[in-house]
């Protein structure tokens, strides 16, 4: 029978909030770069002549229905090739994730903008308000309110999948589980711990997405 001894991670507690601290910089750092992206790309989607619009299209379609992974390696190894630059692990894994959730919040943008009828602008068009400030003060408002709730579950995913970035040797929490596992020799104690890491920081998040969902439901 196996004996589990957690004792033997005490040497290792130190690489374990590391990870833990890397993985939470890449969650919030591509998450606002996400952000920037979507609703740039989500606004000229909704506004922008068609000769814009389908090669942003096209970069939506080739992020969502491609594998994370599989756009991390590409990043990490093909892209320095074509453009003659190289490119730390840190630097490919921020700019795949930022471009992943970009994608995903491009179309939560969209959705939410589209989602406001239509009567919303002619409404501020009729007190005399500029296109720019009917979608500031009268339109974003009201999509916000609708966006709220897949932002927050889509926040949860990219937090989810930071985890692939040890595959190109980030030290993110799974990447130093492994490094440990390496030197302890105690896979099931190390493994055990990151999974409870990661549930202890996601769980509350899928509780405020949960009450988030709810009220916004009540308040429609």
């Amino acid at each position: 029978m196996y004996v589990w001894e957690f004792a033997a991670l005490k040497p290792y507690w130190g690489l374990i909030w590391q990870g833990l601290l890397v993985t939470v910089f890449y969650t919030v750092t591509t998450v606002v770069a996400g952000l920037v992206i979507g609703l740039t790309v989500g606004i000229l989607r909704t506004t922008a002549p068609r000769w814009v619009t389908m090669p942003l299209r096209l970069y939506i379609e080739v992020f969502r229905c491609t594998p994370l992974l599989v756009q991390l390696v590409w990043v990490y190894y093909a892209l320095p090739v074509l453009i003659g630059v190289d490119m730390t692990p840190a630097m490919a894994c921020f700019i795949a994730l930022s471009l992943y959730a970009g994608s995903f919040y491009a179309e939560i943008f969209r959705g939410g903008i589209e989602a406001v009828d239509v009567g919303q602008w002619e409404a501020g068009r009729a007190i005399g308000m500029r296109r720019g400030k009917i979608f500031r003060r009268i339109v974003l408002p009201q999509a916000t309110q609708v966006m709220i709730p897949s932002f927050i579950n889509q926040t949860i995913m990219q937090l989810k999948n930071t985890s692939l970035v040890s595959v190109v040797a980030v030290g993110d929490l799974l990447y130093q589980g492994s490094v440990i596992t390496a030197s302890s020799y105690r896979p099931l104690e190390v493994y055990t711990t990151i999974a409870v890491l990661y549930f202890v920081v996601l769980f509350p998040l899928t509780l405020i997405a949960d009450q988030v969902e709810l009220r916004m439901g009540a308040h429609r």
